[in-house]
């Protein structure tokens, strides 16, 4: 028999029993949907986590105080920045919760105490007005730049520069706006006010920061940059690790280790259903073996070998799998886009995750069916004739 022939005969047997091969497939579409959106969804998700942390700057390095007994200080962004040739630029910063009103208008937000280089290191792009000034800082004055969220709670379409915000009972002029940023690692950097971070340590009683962001003049400086501040704070304070000097390549590296790790599980939880969908065709071929053993007795004695048996059975059970996994492709694709609507993400449906389902649908047909084809290619052709 010619593969064509195994092949037409296999469909129509296929074809036939339309409940049972829409049944006996349903695992596989399953198997095959699951994988293909569980692994885009952890695609998808990985990407958005992964932009937003770039979104929060360009080779940035983060330095905090590991307690509240540490103090960090403007002199140590300055020593940085002198210090260390690799930073292009140093940022420090200090902030707390305050509340800003303008006329009958207030709103809870998070108020932060900056330097001009923090515009740069950050991201933050200004699109009404001006940006802080070294000036500024050196003169505790009393302006603001205003984010976009703030400025629609308390301006509310209405202009904004110029006018006389009142934060924690003290006035402060307007002076620019920032672009719109949009959501970034679970927090809305466009609410906030920024004032120059002299005054803002005034306002708040006291001389330490909160954080100091640096920039770094190149991504691969990451490493011995980060081992060179750290020998500096070391030597401050007398000890090691009183600072945590945190890099955007660690912060990445973390995420795409964690993704890894999910989708991992995740398309190990939808391998699961793969294989049960196989122990599904394994099933249903044994069960249409014993329905056609006088079929197969009978085009055994008209010369079939036991070659030709195998063939039809095995091409049967990868039209079942592979038609399964066609359809789950598409349905897993669909689901992956809906899910990714739903989480503000853009879907991320690869082409591996495709070839890889596609095969291992295939792989499915053929090694859950591979028992039920030898088992039908050995009858015994008189025994089958006269089985009942």
């Amino acid at each position: 028999m010619s593969l064509i022939e195994a092949m037409r005969v296999a469909a129509a047997a296929v074809i036939s029993n339309k409940m049972r091969t829409f049944l006996t497939t349903l695992g596989v579409v399953i198997g095959v949907a699951s994988v293909i959106a569980l692994v885009s969804v952890s695609n998808g998700a990985s990407a958005m986590i992964t932009g937003q942390i770039e979104a929060l700057g360009t080779n940035m390095l983060v330095i905090t105080p590991v307690n509240a007994r540490v103090t960090l200080t403007l002199e140590d962004a300055q020593s940085l920045d002198s210090r260390v040739p690799a930073l292009s630029a140093v940022a420090p910063a200090m902030s707390f919760r305050g509340t800003a009103k303008w006329g009958i208008n207030s709103y809870e937000t998070s108020i932060e105490g900056v330097a001009p280089s923090h515009v740069e290191v950050r991201n933050y792009e200004v699109v009404e007005g001006r940006f802080i000034s070294a000036a500024d800082v050196d003169q505790m004055r009393r302006i603001a730049v205003i984010g976009h969220t703030v400025l629609g709670e308390l301006f509310k379409g209405r202009q904004a520069l110029g006018q006389q915000l009142t934060i924690n009972g003290q006035q402060f002029t307007v002076v620019g706006v920032l672009a719109e940023k949009g959501q970034a690692m679970g927090t809305n950097p466009d609410d906030v006010v920024f004032i120059p971070v002299t005054a803002a340590q005034r306002l708040a009683g006291t001389t330490r920061l909160t954080v100091i962001y640096a920039r770094l003049s190149s991504g691969d400086l990451a490493t011995e940059t980060v081992a060179q501040i750290r020998r500096i704070f070391d030597r401050k304070f007398g000890r090691a690790d009183q600072v945590r000097v945190q890099s955007q390549d660690e912060l990445l590296g973390a995420v795409d280790t964690a993704t890894r790790t999910l989708s991992l599980m995740l398309g190990g939880i939808a391998g699961i259903s793969l294989l049960v969908g196989g122990i599904g065709i394994m099933n249903i071929m044994l069960v249409s073996v014993t329905e056609r053993t006088r079929e197969i007795g009978l085009r055994k004695a008209v010369g079939a070998r036991r070659r030709d048996i195998l063939t039809q059975f095995l091409i049967e059970a990868l039209f079942i799998s592979i038609g399964g996994g066609i359809i789950g492709i598409f349905l897993g694709s669909l689901l992956a886009t809906v899910i990714a609507r739903f989480g503000g993400w853009s879907s991320a449906v690869s082409a591996d995750s495709i070839m890889l389902s596609f095969f291992f649908a295939g792989a499915v047909g053929v090694g859950f069916g591979m028992y039920p084809a030898m088992k039908a290619s050995r009858l015994d052709p008189i025994a089958s004739l006269r089985y009942e």
